[in-house]
């Protein structure tokens, strides 16, 4: 059985695979041919962090797939009462075909994938976020940019960066990351991505200059610079992140024609400005639909693999 857990655990070949089915799906979808890939199969979704596009995504999915999705807050199941992880996997499991949980730790997750009966899903984890580079891939193969790729990351090493260098690391493109100092992501992330790298070839380089980055990029990409839980850190980091906007001027560096992508939700005049959000709009949401596309993709795959 597979799960989706972070984007290290898979092959160039099978994420293609995911990739390809998405497009297949989403093609689908704009028909309004809606097939019943996973008919009357339930899609338990546990959240432990709130969220607009993960729960709109899934629970749609599953239904357009033919399935049904059930919202668990942690606040309303046993596991956050202080039930052991391994236990409230162990019963859920038994009773729903597929889990995604949206969660603020790695190591819980892993946990709990660990003692389930049933597929589970990476929503989002304090390390990675890898359903969202699913859908930032997507929409880099519908705009025609694969060939030559270079992705600029702008911002801070968190779960959205550790998942751009898995996800460079596998698939084998060019990846620049600015981060400022004190800022940087996770060694040990980093060097496993290091060593993908030297097997897929992928150019992976860190730097404190976002104009060192953005330079010859053709995708530029950035996150909030205050996540959920940092709200209290707001002042000293809107202070240490200062130059890292993406401008005009910072895009002006990349490639001509490059474009810019947002996971959302985008802060306007902290790690983007107003203009280059508004340019880009129409990859940013289309990024956004992708979500429910790429993830309909991956709970089929998952499904297909369940016994493998």
């Amino acid at each position: 059985m597979r799960h989706f857990l972070t984007l290290k655990d898979f092959t160039k070949e099978e994420l293609l695979e995911i990739l390809d089915l998405a497009v297949k799906i989403k093609k689908e979808t704009k028909q309004r041919v809606f097939k019943d890939y996973l008919p009357n199969q339930t899609l338990g979704m546990i959240f432990k962090k709130s969220s607009t596009r993960t729960r709109v995504s899934f629970e749609t999915g599953i239904y357009q797939l033919g399935g049904i999705g059930l919202f668990l807050s942690s606040n309303d199941i046993q596991l956050g009462r202080g039930e052991p992880i391994k236990d409230t996997s162990r019963v859920i499991s038994r009773m729903v075909d597929m889990i995604m949980i949206r969660n603020d730790s790695q190591e819980e997750l892993e946990e709990f994938a660990s003692y389930s009966k049933v597929p589970v899903i990476n929503g989002l984890t304090d390390l990675y976020h890898p359903v969202q580079l699913m859908s930032d891939y997507l929409t880099i193969m519908e705009n025609n940019l694969v060939d030559g790729l270079k992705v600029a990351y702008v911002g801070d090493g968190n779960n959205m960066t550790h998942s751009w260098l898995m996800l460079a690391a596998v698939m084998g493109f060019d990846l620049a990351i600015a981060t400022p100092e004190g800022y940087e992501v996770d060694k040990e992330i980093y060097f496993e991505a290091m060593q993908l790298a030297k097997i897929s070839g992928a150019k992976i380089t860190t730097t404190w200059d976002p104009r060192e980055a953005v330079e010859g990029a053709t995708v530029v990409t950035s996150d909030t610079w205050i996540s959920m839980g940092q709200e209290t850190e707001k002042e000293k980091r809107v202070k240490d992140f200062k130059g890292f906007i993406v401008n005009k001027g910072l895009m002006n560096c990349a490639k001509e024609n490059a474009i810019y992508l947002h996971c959302l939700p985008a802060y306007r005049g902290y790690e983007v400005s107003e203009e280059v959000f508004e340019e880009n709009a129409e990859y940013i949401f289309e990024e956004a639909e992708n979500r429910l596309h790429a993830q309909k993709a991956i709970m089929v795959w998952l499904d297909k693999h369940r016994n493998s």
